[in-house]
């Protein structure tokens, strides 16, 4: 949360907002936090904690300990460097890096900079020809996994954004734009990076506008798509292939049915639906339904390491943050990543230590509890 506020303080209102803000009353975006607190740990005593074990694989891949950096769209408004900060800082912290449909560097320029892991983000276009050609890319640039988002049918509510007109477009309030004239070092180096863009999405419409950009993800999401469409991206992908929005039990045996690799718990941090559960809440019927048959992500509200430990004595196997490793990106760059993953993976070494837990792969579900 330090590193949160030093971000509110060097990135323009209208930007921090866009990272920070929620759907609605952002109801949910608060309660995917505070809903860990009812889960509370009973810790065992005298167990031999000298060491622990935190590596794990998901997808496929080994890394060090069992959180991510999950897909967060249009990276460089928090930095200039952007994608290529967070990819490098999570090679360089040993776990996995999830990048963006809407990326404000190309996919293959992330995988160049990147030696660690990689999952790519994708929607589901009305033109399918457009999807296809983005998983042709991410194979020949070697992701070794792909997600599929599927609770963006259409856009939430953000209601922060329609204040400062940080939309689609942008319509500055005076006050927004006071607050950008606040941070001349943040548009300085902005102006020296160079015109905003999403590269993966620019190579598909044949346009470098950001506007035209914006305009085609706005107009071209498929609110149609079906679990046949989703069984039949799998089959054209033929790797671990994740799904990114589950929050039902029913949902999740789909999943398993059409033969997904992974299922990331997730309300999109808030972002869309405001009233919808917590992800920790619906975690635990969802691993007590398919958890033997497909692995489970939380990703939602995770601030502290303890929140991990928590995730994954309910049932998870890793968890995926976004939030985080952005207000790191909006306080230092790549140092700011790579802060906040050290923060979360001391304080889930520190809590598996004082709970009496010795690997992340076997973690008894006793430890938590509601009272």
């Amino acid at each position: 949360m330090d590193l949160r506020a030093l971000a509110r303080r060097r990135l323009p209102g209208p930007v921090f907002h866009y990272l920070d803000g929620a759907a609605e009353t952002e109801s949910t975006a608060q309660a995917n936090t505070s809903a860990f607190d009812a889960h509370k740990l009973v810790p065992r005593c005298l167990v031999d904690v000298s060491t622990v074990t935190t590596a794990i694989r998901l997808l496929g891949q080994a890394i060090e300990w069992p959180v991510f950096c999950s897909a967060t769209g249009a990276t460089r408004f928090y930095h200039p460097q952007g994608e290529l900060a967070v990819a490098r800082a999570t090679a360089e912290t040993g776990t996995l890096y999830g990048l963006a449909c809407t990326s404000t560097f190309s996919l293959e320029d992330v995988a160049v900079v990147s030696s660690g892991p990689k999952l790519f983000q994708l929607y589901l276009f009305k033109d399918r020809q457009m999807t296809t050609e983005l998983i042709a890319r991410c194979k020949q640039s070697g992701y070794q996994a792909l997600c599929l988002t599927v609770d963006t049918a259409v856009a939430g509510k953000r209601e922060r954004d329609l204040r400062t007109g940080w939309g689609i477009p942008i319509t500055l309030s005076a006050h927004s734009m006071a607050s950008f004239l606040r941070h001349p070092f943040w548009l300085m180096r902005q102006a020296r990076a160079g015109r905003w863009s999403m590269p993966n999405i620019a190579q598909l419409i044949r346009s470098s506008s950001i506007v035209a950009q914006t305009r085609f993800i706005g107009d071209g999401l498929d609110a149609s798509v079906t679990w046949r469409d989703v069984r039949e991206l799998i089959a054209l992908w033929g790797g671990p292939f994740a799904i990114k929005g589950i929050m039902s039990v029913d949902d999740a045996r789909r999943a398993v049915d059409v033969g997904a690799t992974a299922i990331i718990v997730s309300n999109h941090g808030g972002r869309q639906l405001d009233g919808a559960a917590a992800a920790i809440e619906v975690l635990p019927e969802i691993a007590k339904a398919v958890g033997d048959q497909v692995e489970i992500i939380l990703d939602g509200g995770v601030r502290r390491g303890v929140h991990v430990l928590k995730a994954l004595a309910r049932g998870a196997k890793a968890c995926s943050i976004g939030r985080p490793y952005l207000y790191g990106l909006g306080a230092d760059g790549e140092r700011g990543v790579k802060k906040a993953l050290q923060i979360l993976r001391s304080e889930l070494v520190r809590a598996m230590q004082l709970a009496g837990c010795t690997d992340v792969n076997h973690i008894d579900p006793a430890i938590v509890r509601q009272f």
